[in-house]
């Protein structure tokens, strides 16, 4: 026997008439309806992609530390999650990491900066670094990631950074200087943290895949 198929709005009528949804004052049936289809349809919107850039290398080692004991530089903490457009956690994504030294060079014979990383149960990571310097054919400091996830599109993006001086304290208005940063998304504030030891900076940058 086939069963009609009802939309979400006849589901949800039914469920009120039959007292299996209740509308708390002073909402009206009509608007817990409409409320409830606004919030289901309502998407994360995909992360903006960014160039590969010419130093990619595949099969960086699973790390999550991009530092050497010893290496000069701002200590950086980046920490973030992974979804899709419904908000749902991608545990089993592969975040591929690279970038530049604090002097501005990459490691191309080696993975000195690079590294592969697990997002945890709820899509959560986070790696350690130093903040990545300038080099002579890139205008803005910048974070590579390559992001995939079954079932969904490969993300390749950059991380940039409000406080880098390319944008003069006002990303808003300056951030295309670089002539690769076609979205202001990607640049994200920078916090900063001291102790009487050491200062070091945490940026958040989340991640929202497209499905394939």
């Amino acid at each position: 026997m086939r069963y009609p198929v009802l939309s979400r709005r006849d589901v949800l009528s039914k469920c009120f008439a039959a007292g299996l949804l209740v509308a708390a004052s002073p909402l009206t049936e009509s608007r817990v309806l409409a409320f409830w289809q606004e919030a289901e349809a309502r998407k994360l919107k995909p992360t903006p992609p960014n160039d590969l850039g010419p130093f990619y290398k595949p099969q960086a080692p699973r790390a999550i530390r991009l530092t050497r004991p010893g290496d000069p530089g701002l200590p950086l903490s980046v920490s973030g999650a992974v979804f899709n457009t419904r908000g749902e956690a991608l545990s089993d994504a592969v975040l591929e990491i690279w970038q530049a030294d604090p002097l501005g060079h990459y490691d191309n014979e080696g993975f000195h900066y690079r590294a592969q990383l697990s997002p945890g149960r709820k899509g959560e990571y986070s790696f350690e670094t130093n903040m990545p310097g300038h080099y002579p054919t890139r205008v803005a400091q910048h974070i590579h990631y390559k992001v995939s996830s079954p079932g969904h599109k490969t993300l390749i993006t950059q991380l940039y950074f409000a406080t880098d001086p390319v944008f003069e304290g006002d990303p808003d208005r300056t951030y295309r200087k670089d002539p690769l940063l076609e979205s202001r998304e990607l640049i994200r504030p920078v916090r900063v943290f001291a102790d009487p030891q050491a200062i070091h900076a945490a940026v958040s940058f989340e991640i929202v895949l497209e499905r394939a």
